[in-house]
């Protein structure tokens, strides 16, 4: 239950992150690969490294690769959070 749980965290904070300025809600695809990935990355520039890869590739504008760190570190603190409440 709490992998439900979690998994629907990192996509609202995902959703709401808007690097493109698209408005929320546009970038569930994006969001659902980079949660997959999650499961089994626990090192912030891994995930970061996947986060732009996959927002690259979709929509192939450029991300800072700061702003990747930024949200993979807030994505694995939800990760961590929810291994303990366990």
């Amino acid at each position: 239950m709490e992998n439900i749980e979690m998994n629907q965290k990192a996509v609202k904070v995902l959703e709401e992150w808007d690097p493109f300025h698209l408005g929320q809600g546009s970038y569930e695809t994006e969001a659902a690969d980079v949660v997959a990935k999650l499961q089994r990355i626990d090192d912030p520039s891994e995930l970061a490294k996947v986060i732009q890869m996959v927002y690259e590739h979709s929509y192939e504008q450029w991300i800072p690769f700061e702003h990747c760190v930024e949200m993979a570190y807030k994505l694995i603190a939800i990760k961590f959070e929810a291994k303990c409440i366990i």
